[in-house]
């Protein structure tokens, strides 16, 4: 049986709409869940900097709740280095706080080629009984070879002592830039040291093996063929690290926790 062009024409566009409105439905009953599951990353890839979860260490919802229970999470002014305790943390998005002209700034000129700047970021701490900082995580991102790495640094009760590093997005090449996510090489990360006694970032990606910690503490090992990358990955950790990043806020706890 033959239908006529208008009815072909017809019934494709009603199956379209169907389409349509089926994808549609998904992509918002979906939603939730996604924004979820990427919440739980982002907390999972906390704990491995922090050393609280091993890398490949399989978590259920629960579980990374559980570990990450203890951990305090603060917002901050980033020019001050106030906490903001009116803030609530939980439905903090540093993203789209950059990206809203009311909320952020153009960054200065900076090597990791961080454009924008929200007037405020959160941190995490994890504290003992006492409310003392025991390990301190710091959220970074900079540009890498392809795109922009998204990861946090986790520094010890001193402030300085490196615990541990992780990225949970980035575009970086797999074997090459993508060794950022490699746990050996993580794990090299961990005993170096952020700062030098000026308090001026000196932690370095170099080119080719370092030596262990105690020889060799501001430098880590660099990724083979991914020299962009390793530079990418020098490059944000000091821009967070300096004043227009965390600076003020690490000054402040310095002052705080009585760290030289």
């Amino acid at each position: 049986m033959q239908h006529s062009a208008s009815y072909n024409l017809w019934f494709a566009a009603v199956i379209s709409v169907v389409c349509a409105v089926f994808v549609s439905g998904a992509a918002v009953s979906l939603k939730d869940r996604q924004e979820i599951n990427a919440a739980l990353d982002k907390q999972r890839n906390v704990l491995i900097a922090a050393g609280l979860a091993k890398d490949g260490e399989k978590l259920s919802r629960q579980e990374i709740e559980e570990r990450f229970a203890p951990i305090r999470q603060v917002v901050i002014d980033l020019e001050t280095g106030e906490e903001l305790p009116g803030i609530d943390p939980m439905t903090f998005d540093y993203r789209k706080e950059a990206m809203d002209p009311d909320t952020s700034r153009p960054a200065p000129a900076n090597l990791s080629r961080v454009q924008r700047l929200a007037d405020n970021a959160m941190v995490y701490q994890l504290q003992d009984d006492g409310g003392v900082i025991q390990t301190l995580i710091l959220p970074i991102e900079g540009y890498g070879l392809w795109g922009t790495l998204y990861g946090f640094l986790a520094l010890d009760a001193d402030l300085n002592t490196i615990r541990g590093i992780a990225f949970y997005e980035h575009k970086e090449t797999p074997g090459l830039g993508g060794e950022v996510d490699n746990p050996v090489w993580k794990a090299r990360w961990d005993g170096r040291l952020a700062f030098d006694e000026e308090h001026i970032p000196r932690i370095t990606v170099i080119k080719g093996p370092a030596r262990p910690p105690a020889e060799d503490p501001f430098r880590v090992d660099g990724l083979s063929g991914a020299t962009i990358t390793s530079r990418g990955v020098t490059n944000m950790i000091h821009f967070w690290l300096a004043d227009n990043g965390f600076g003020p806020y690490l000054d402040r706890l310095r002052q705080a926790e009585g760290v030289t």
